[in-house]
């Protein structure tokens, strides 16, 4: 199944994906820091993801790719 995965370390907390993506499954998670002191993005329900590629596009950080997972 193809997802997109969200490398947290790379996340700046700049919202751009949550804006692209369709299904409105992204958003900024306000209780944890990355290691640089951003707040980074991630799915809130994964299971809905369509892998339609449009936050990854979005990202300027390079931190989100689609990928097959288990």
């Amino acid at each position: 199944m193809l997802r997109a995965v969200f490398r947290e370390d790379r996340c700046k907390g700049c919202s751009l994906c949550v804006v692209a993506c369709p299904e409105k499954i992204i958003e900024i998670n306000n209780e944890k820091l990355n290691e640089k002191g951003y707040y980074p993005a991630g799915m809130t329900h994964p299971e809905k993801c369509i892998a339609c590629g449009m936050c990854v596009t979005a990202c300027p950080d390079l931190a989100i790719e689609v990928k097959e997972v288990k």
